[in-house]
């Protein structure tokens, strides 16, 4: 893999206030030193608080809320954890369109922590084997998936993680997934 695989590709990062910091910053960071351009995307314009271990950390800036965009516009979606912030972004029906639209078209999804209630809400999980930060596994499995406790685990056009300790090896999997996403739509333009 090139240094710049992902140059080109469009990521939204799903997130609202609560979100678990490392889990935003770091993979953000290694999807744009890898050339991708991502879009938080939040329901209220402004910035979001991230937080800690429960302790609020620094803000971020958000791109753009969920009212302005358009799945069809984006390649791949990150879903960083925190209970507070996958807790309200499960309630907004714009999210979870969201996250259904970019599945439907079988594009990659990342996710990690908490992130997977937001794709329980969806209705997506049924059938699919992932793993989330260990006290919702009752919920993963709830839903119909099977929950596995690794570090990370690829399902198709998904992969997710448990928890902050396991971001290289989420990171490294994030990028694999969607630079293969990247060559299969390279292929049919």
């Amino acid at each position: 893999m090139t240094e710049k695989a992902l140059e080109g590709l469009r990521v939204a990062i799903l997130a609202t206030n609560g979100v678990q910091e490392t889990e935003l910053a770091e993979p953000r960071k290694a999807l744009e030193d890898a050339g991708a351009r991502t879009t938080l995307i939040s329901p209220k314009a402004g910035t979001i608080q991230a937080s800690k271990l429960g302790e609020k950390t620094r803000e971020f800036h958000v791109d753009a809320t969920f009212d302005s965009v358009n799945p069809a516009d984006f390649d791949a979606v990150l879903l960083p954890g925190g209970a507070l912030n996958v807790g309200a972004l499960r309630e907004e029906f714009k999210a979870k369109e969201f996250v259904r639209e970019i599945d439907k078209a079988g594009k990659p999804i990342a996710v990690i922590c908490h992130g997977p209630w937001l794709l329980i809400s969806a209705g997506l999980t049924k059938g699919r084997t992932m793993t989330s930060y260990h006290t919702i596994q009752d919920d993963v499995r709830n839903s119909g998936a099977n929950w596995v406790d690794q570090e990370v685990v690829r399902d198709r056009n998904w992969v997710s993680s448990r928890q902050p300790a396991d971001i290289p090896a989420f990171n490294r999997e994030m990028i694999a997934l969607f630079s293969e996403r990247k060559a299969r739509a390279q292929k049919v333009s």
